[in-house]
């Protein structure tokens, strides 16, 4: 066998199975739980944080999204939307990617909707790219530093936090949300 197909071979079968593990839905109470603790975390990371999740029209938080891959990479997670404190929905976080992609992380994500419009757009859709279907400002936290203007007048903020593993691509683009059935 030559090299390229044994490398293509073996990508795919460790996607295959780090989305095989992924892929297995948590119980609703045990989610719940999990979005309870990652939006305690996000609040604590920033002075700023809970202010923003307070004045958003809804809150969708991703507590683990799981990246895997060799060559071809994927990436899943689930979570739950909350508008004014309660869940109103669950939904799943898939993307992608072909590339220099090698190893596993983790990490946390929170969406804030900041206007009705951007959160009614949002739930009226079938399936929500990030880049194709809103403006969606990327802040990467670390909780020391400040957040520039900017993100005051976006009407999606994302905000990744709790890294861990061993690849550093925490990007959004061909990111897709869709609602859990």
């Amino acid at each position: 066998m030559n090299i390229p197909k044994l490398l293509a071979t073996i990508s795919l079968a460790i996607l295959g199975i780090s989305v095989a593990v992924v892929l297995q839905a948590a119980p609703r109470g045990e989610l719940d739980q999990r979005v309870t603790s990652a939006l305690a975390n996000f609040d604590a990371m920033h002075a700023s944080n809970s202010k923003f999740a307070a004045e958003a029209a809804g809150v969708l938080v991703f507590p683990e999204i799981t990246k895997a891959g060799a060559g071809v990479a994927g990436e899943y997670g689930e979570g739950a939307l909350q508008v004014d404190g309660k869940t109103v929905d669950y939904y799943s976080i898939t993307s992608g990617s072909v590339g220099l992609t090698l190893g596993v992380a983790k990490h946390s994500e929170v969406i804030l909707f900041m206007t009705r419009e951007s959160l009614d757009r949002f739930v009226a859709s079938e399936g929500w790219s990030i880049g194709a279907d809103a403006e969606v400002m990327i802040v990467k936290t670390g909780g020391h530093e400040e957040y520039n203007s900017m993100v005051d007048k976006k009407p999606v903020l994302a905000f990744l936090f709790a890294e861990e593993g061993l690849i550093g691509d925490l990007s959004l683009v061909g990111t897709k949300i869709s609602k859990l059935k």
